[in-house]
């Protein structure tokens, strides 16, 4: 049981997804500072707001003769924070990743090997040739 969790953690998809919550987690609180300190403040001004999440408020009677209020600068400077974080990832991530899946597919297409020349066998290919090897001895072998 503890063997089959330790292959678990220790592989290589766990860790990174591991590294991107951390990351990723560390970069929402940036951007939720640069909307909540700067941009909500910023836009809260041009509607007579102390922040985006202040202004815009529809205030609406219920049954019981008190008032429930909407929030729609909460909402906007929800979609700015949302709209922020996937400019980022897009930009920072998504686009080099593609440009760099693109340039490989292109060096395979025009026939450049993706690993270079002196770059030893791996242990795969190495064991391949040995079986090769082997075969074509025991089949040279019984001739007669």
């Amino acid at each position: 049981m503890l063997k089959g969790f330790k292959e678990f953690i220790l592989r290589g998809n766990v860790i990174d997804l591991a590294v991107a919550v951390v990351i990723g987690t560390a970069f929402s609180a940036i951007v939720t500072a640069i909307v909540a300190g700067v941009l909500n403040p910023a836009i809260g001004a041009l509607f007579n707001a102390e922040s985006l999440s202040t202004a815009l408020v529809v205030t609406i009677p219920t049954t019981d003769d008190g008032s429930a209020k909407i929030l729609f600068g909460a909402v906007i400077a929800a979609v700015i924070q949302f709209v922020l974080v996937a400019a980022v990832v897009y930009f920072a991530l998504i686009l080099p990743i593609n440009y760099l899946k693109k340039r490989a597919f292109q060096k395979k297409e025009a026939g450049v090997p993706a690993v270079a020349a002196d770059t030893p066998p791996t242990e795969l290919e190495l064991l391949a040739e040995i079986r090769d090897l082997l075969a074509k001895t025991s089949s040279g072998s019984h001739r007669e």
